[in-house]
């Protein structure tokens, strides 16, 4: 009998060209299905809820796939976390109706961008953290970063040549914090287009180091260009943090 069984996925994304397989160099995917399939004893392709970019971490992606093994869908994150690199680990397994698929149901994803905010760089953090010494105006970026929330066309913050059918999405929450030289920002939304997280972070970064006024936030919004926003902040700043199910 077949099953389908989820599981909650967190990684380390720098030595990987992101989840989904491609030809140019390893990534989480493939790892995924090479394992499950060695271990389950059949040809597994997992299918996963968030396609982070190269470089970018997770605590919890999602993915799914359906097996017809006896082994009890909760015993496969032992078993996988015995076979996984140390930078990949399955944090829950469970089985789910075979109707379950992660990127048809509503959902609310949450993500984090840490910007290192300090006069040298700190050797620890260079794999999770943008380095940035600039003096950053937090208030500001806050005063910016309410401007986002709520339903908009978000095509300015989106990276050019996406092929989506729209560029609409609702973010819930945006809200930029800063503690110990640690500036971060998180932002919850129910999807996000490709490298919009990171284009909010870059031209929150403009706005805290005054080349930009909070204001011109609406204006981005507005034009629905992406050379109205700032710069794509570097992959490594960013970190899926939760995913959230609806029904």
């Amino acid at each position: 009998m077949v099953k389908r069984v989820r599981l909650s996925v967190a990684y380390d994304g720098t030595n990987y060209c992101g989840f989904q397989i491609q030809q140019n160099g390893p990534t989480i995917e493939e790892e995924l299905n090479r394992h499950l399939s060695e271990l389950l004893e059949e040809n597994i392709k997992v299918i996963g809820a968030s396609r982070t970019d190269s470089g970018v971490h997770a605590l919890c992606n999602i993915v799914v796939f359906d097996t017809s093994s006896r082994i009890p869908a909760e015993k496969i994150s032992y078993a996988m976390n015995q076979r996984l690199p140390e930078d990949i680990r399955i944090r829950k397994s469970e089985e789910v109706e075979l109707s379950f698929h992660p990127r048809k149901r509503k959902s609310m994803k949450t993500y984090e961008y840490r910007i290192l905010n300090k006069e040298f760089p700190i050797p620890t953090r260079r794999l999770y953290t943008h380095f940035a010494y600039e003096h950053f105006k937090i208030h500001l970026m806050k005063e910016a970063a309410a401007y986002l929330v709520g339903e908009h066309d978000f095509k300015s913050f989106c990276s050019s040549g996406s092929e989506i059918d729209s560029t609409i999405r609702t973010i819930y929450m945006l809200d930029v914090n800063e503690n110990d030289g640690e500036i971060s920002i998180q932002v919850s939304g129910n999807g996000f287009l490709y490298n919009m997280v990171r284009i909010i972070a870059g031209t929150l970064m403009e706005v805290g180091k005054g080349n930009m006024t909070p204001d011109e936030m609406g204006k981005i919004l507005e034009r629905k260009d992406r050379s109205a926003a700032g710069p794509t902040a570097p992959a490594k700043g960013l970190t899926l943090l939760s995913y959230e199910f609806f029904d």
